[in-house]
């Protein structure tokens, strides 16, 4: 529309012309002027709304695919997709720096599974469950759903998941005639003889420097020994409990017996990764999509991996932490309708398994994994399903930042022999008690 000083001067204007020229042309010129603001009016509502989210540069570039495919069906929105650094823990303090300032630039949050409690208790998104019906959620796995869900609302869609696993050489133990382990024990047996009778010079590799990465590790293996790091419903904290000693002194002491490299307590995912791939580990803890990076053509290993869930300890279940990412739509954003059109066409089936076949992540829809189009060219897709009846979430509670800060630097110090497991996790335990607003369950 018009801005009121440039009206009021076509105002005086005009009313000028009626006093010198007659009503027959201040007619005439009110109804240029009318022609002149319906024009401007039209093409101001012609212009595109755009939708922005903060996405990690690396997956910015695999998400064009998508972005130009929706521009392409629905002219009237455009992404706008800002490239943030590659560490998710950068990106989520991002989003909550913009969040706090007020006036975030973003309409969409691409959410990590672990971002939505906070956000959601911040009031930083917007519920979706009106937006979406229960036939429809059931058709993503269970475990999507629930890390989206927060106090009986749901904020996030899933896009695509992710899951821990243990890749293994399969040259290495035939050659030796072993199994794939099962059990802590049977991970270490078959490391050591791999290092005792081949080349290959560590055993097993994983994620252990101070960063959410380290925690989803210990989530797995202390699920593994039997135990837990907080219960949501009652924020019961387990970490000074046997089973969190117990997995605590299995991840030091596969460094001490250098069944792992020292180094390993500054690996990233991509580190481990790198060490697998060119051969000079025989297992890997790490995410889905390290089958299709340690299968390309240049491999040392092509052909020679495959993959089951987390060993565990003897008669214990196997646990898989959750991971993925999915869609949240920004309670401050000016255009919901247009941000839950995006949301709509990412998560879709459709878009859902041509980011699969095009980057080999994992979708969050539970048909797609039996998909013969995915499966003519990610066989090991259904392997994935057993895995992913496996998961387990990192503790939903809006502390959820503290929390992991606290756990990911006492288990530093134990990996790196600054404190005892022991007396690591029982100041880790003591500190998220006091964040929680609990006390131990032992002087209750």
């Amino acid at each position: 529309m018009l801005g009121n000083n440039r009206l009021e001067t076509l105002k005086r204007w005009i009313a000028t012309q009626i006093h010198r020229s007659g009503r027959q042309i201040a007619l005439a010129l009110v109804a240029a002027l009318v022609v002149v603001g319906a024009g401007w009016w039209v093409a101001w509502s012609q212009q595109p709304v755009t939708i922005s989210f903060l996405v990690r540069a690396v997956e910015a570039q695999q998400l064009q695919i998508l972005a130009d495919e929706f521009e392409a069906e629905h002219p009237n929105i455009k992404i706008d997709m800002v490239e943030g650094p590659n560490a998710a823990d950068n990106v989520e303090n991002l989003y909550t720096t913009s969040f706090l300032l007020g006036d975030s630039p973003y309409d969409l949050v691409y959410s990590d599974v672990v971002w939505i409690p906070k956000f959601a208790a911040a009031g930083w998104l917007m519920d979706l469950s009106d937006r979406v019906s229960e036939s429809e959620l059931a058709q993503f796995l269970d475990a999507d759903v629930a890390a989206g869900q927060y106090q009986g609302g749901l904020y996030r869609m899933p896009f695509r998941t992710a899951m821990g696993m243990l890749y293994y050489r399969t040259d290495l133990l035939e050659q030796l005639g072993m199994d794939a382990p099962d059990t802590f024990t049977d991970l270490i047996e078959a490391s050591q003889a791999i290092q005792e009778q081949t080349d290959v010079p560590w055993g097993y590799v994983w994620q252990g420097l101070q960063y959410e990465g380290l925690v989803t590790n210990f989530v797995e293996i202390v699920a593994g020994y039997g135990g837990f790091w907080i219960d949501p419903e009652t924020l019961d904290v387990g970490l000074d409990q046997p089973e969190a000693v117990q997995a605590v002194e299995f991840m030091r002491d596969v460094i001490t017996e250098e069944i792992s490299p020292a180094g390993v307590t500054n690996y990233l995912e991509e580190d481990s990764l790198r060490v697998f791939e060119n051969g000079n580990a025989a297992f890997l803890r790490n995410w889905p999509y390290v089958w299709a990076e340690a299968n390309k053509e240049d491999s040392p290993v092509q052909g020679n991996i495959a993959l089951k869930p987390m060993v565990h300890a003897p008669n214990q279940d196997a646990a898989a932490c959750l991971g993925g990412w999915g869609f949240g739509i920004a309670k401050s954003t000016p255009h919901p309708e247009e941000a839950w059109e995006v949301v709509q066409f990412f998560t879709s089936r459709r878009g859902q398994k041509q980011f699969a076949l095009e980057h080999a992540y994992v979708p969050s829809r539970r048909d797609l994994f039996t998909d013969p189009d995915i499966l003519a060219k990610f066989p090991h897709y259904e392997q994935l399903l057993e895995v992913a009846a496996a998961t387990v979430p990192r503790p939903p509670v809006g502390q959820y930042a503290q929390l992991s800060d606290i756990l990911q630097r006492y288990l530093s110090s134990a990996l790196t022999d600054q404190m005892t497991p022991e007396a690591a996790m029982q100041r880790a335990a003591g500190e998220s008690r006091r964040v929680l607003g609990t006390i131990s369950r032992q002087s209750s």
